[in-house]
């Protein structure tokens, strides 16, 4: 009996770590980044040396914080692992980021022990959050009342033209190459929103290595048809129109 062609050995995708592109120059500027990107690019000349970056999740904080950690030697440190004893350890280079800051993680008496020795040590202090300062329900006043003196810079959510670079710049950081047309195919039918973006192309890049096939609009129209990220707006949409 002849025997059958075997098929190709399909690919299993590894689960290895993505290495986002970090540096000042990988920032994507936009007029919704502008502030918080001038007070980046200030530092050292802050007019207050403790100051929170806000904007939803994927919008940027953590690229500005990482590039203001470089610049200044400052330790990072997740708001949920601060605890009071390691306060003097956490600012013993005299910047810290902290990232992150949510009332529901972190340690009321930790986080104003530290608002308050980095003011007496004139330490730079930069925090990151999802939703202002301020506006947190906290148990002790006083942390409430510094946390409302805290300078506020806030990052708008993507535009279309910012989420299309930002598509470009997640793919080139998987040394993913992409056509524009790929890349507008995917802006129109993915949340708008950079979280949205980074799902969008984590998935098409494991359906990518599953299938070993390069990126292109046929492969994000079978990923978004089994389930990849949709947006409401556009959930009426045929992912193979135009194909």
């Amino acid at each position: 009996m002849p025997r059958t062609p075997a098929e190709p050995p399909r690919q299993l995708p590894l689960d290895l770590p993505n290495q986002p592109a970090l540096r000042r120059e990988d920032f994507l500027a936009a007029p919704g980044n502008a502030a918080a990107l001038a007070l980046i690019d200030a530092f050292p000349d802050w007019p207050s040396r403790v100051a929170c970056l806000v904007g939803p999740e994927g919008a940027g904080k953590s690229h500005l914080a990482a590039i203001f950690a470089e610049r200044s030697g400052a330790l990072t440190l997740a708001a949920s692992d601060l605890v009071r004893e390691a306060v003097p350890a956490a600012l013993a280079r005299d910047a810290l980021v902290l990232e992150d800051l949510d009332p529901a993680t972190f340690s009321e008496p930790a986080l104003f022990h530290l608002l308050n020795l980095a003011r007496e040590q004139q330490a730079y202090l930069l925090m990151t959050a999802r939703t202002p300062p301020s506006g947190f329900t906290l148990a002790t006043a006083d942390l409430a009342s510094r946390l409302r003196a805290i300078p506020v810079f806030e990052i708008a959510p993507a535009d279309d033209s910012l989420l299309a670079a930002v598509l470009v710049k997640l793919f080139a950081d998987r040394q993913l190459a992409v056509d524009e047309a790929t890349v507008q195919y995917l802006l129109l039918r993915i949340p708008r929103s950079v979280a949205g973006a980074q799902r969008i192309v984590e998935a098409l890049d494991q359906a990518a290595l599953a299938a070993r096939r390069p990126v292109t609009r046929a492969l994000a129209a079978q990923v978004l048809a089994a389930g990849g990220p949709t947006d409401a707006a556009h959930a009426g949409a045929d992912p193979d129109a135009d194909d």
